[in-house]
């Protein structure tokens, strides 16, 4: 390469800088710089200015867990609004917290129809539920979405960090709503289809009734699996509801009959039928010389008695 492109390529770089050093700003403008300096109170900015660019901490965030020395890295990428021209020390007023407001709600948008998987911290407990932030915006999460079952006390939760989705995306209305309770159902189903997984058709085993139904009865068979025993499934006799013969609590022995889409379809029914097979089996076996006879003599011929 030669000393002229050198020079030439130089001086197309200076002139680029220039023409930005030269660009005009206003107060409410967007900007977006880079992090050159952190404190305990601003972040300064480049901002490819004359002037440099000032966020204090109360400008930053609304998140009450946000730090600012933990939170903002040099070489960060930061979009501000400018708030004032001159902060009285020849530097530019920014406001993140005020481009949030104006950018936050298309991200937002994005995790909600992605259904993007976040991970906040529980900063508050209100009523009916919990707060955190997202994007420094205020977020609200149901006491009905944080846990697969019934959460008793909220305070348990505070200062937890958690896996959650955006549900409610609400710009006009400044609503921000979200659930753990989707991510944790898929990762329970998850988990049973790889214990059902395992399980073969014909297995007998032991479990508990948890609920009746008119159709029949769920049965916990423990690990977080359950099974349907259903009504024509649970007696010999005909009954009109479970609760003729089961009540919730009661251990019961089941035989697997079928799987299918992971779900267990159970029978109490079935090991009563084969019980009764050993049964009839036993009693009818006789030896091979003799004949089946209604005759109790031949039936007890052979049987000797000491």
């Amino acid at each position: 390469m030669s000393e002229e492109t050198k020079v030439t390529e130089t001086m197309e770089d200076y002139a680029k800088e220039l023409e930005a050093s030269f660009k005009t700003l206003h107060e409410g403008d967007m900007v977006t710089g880079t992090v050159i300096g952190v404190s305990d109170s601003e972040v300064t900015v480049d901002l490819q200015y004359y002037a440099e660019g000032i966020i204090r901490l109360e400008d930053y965030t609304e998140d009450p867990g946000f730090s600012i020395k933990e939170d903002v890295t040099v070489g960060d990428s930061v979009t501000a609004t400018i708030i004032r021209m001159d902060d009285g020390q020849g530097n530019i007023l920014l406001s993140k917290k005020e481009a949030n407001q104006v950018l936050v709600w298309d991200k937002l948008k994005e995790y909600l129809d992605n259904q993007t998987t976040l991970e906040v911290k529980i900063s508050g407990v209100v009523n009916a539920g919990v707060v955190a932030y997202v994007e420094g915006i205020r977020a609200f999460i149901p006491a009905s979405k944080l846990a697969l079952n019934y959460v008793e006390d909220l305070e348990e939760w505070l200062f937890k960090t958690i896996q959650v989705r955006v549900i409610t995306a609400d710009e006009e209305n400044n609503k921000l709503v979200l659930s753990a309770k989707e991510i944790l159902r898929e990762e329970a189903d998850k988990n049973r289809q790889a214990q059902v997984s395992n399980i073969e058709v014909g297995l007998v085993t032991e479990g508990t009734v948890e609920s009746l139904q008119p159709y029949g009865a769920f049965v916990n068979l423990g690990n977080g699996l359950s099974g349907l025993v259903h009504i024509s499934q649970i007696s010999q006799k005909r009954i009109k509801h479970p609760s003729a013969v089961l009540t919730v609590g009661d251990k019961v022995k089941v035989k697997v009959i079928a799987i299918k889409d992971g779900k267990l379809s159970l029978s109490m029914k079935a090991l009563d039928d084969v019980a009764a097979e050993e049964i009839v089996e036993e009693t009818i076996e006789l030896p091979e010389s003799e004949g089946v006879t209604t005759n109790l003599g031949s039936l007890f011929a052979n049987i000797k008695l000491n």
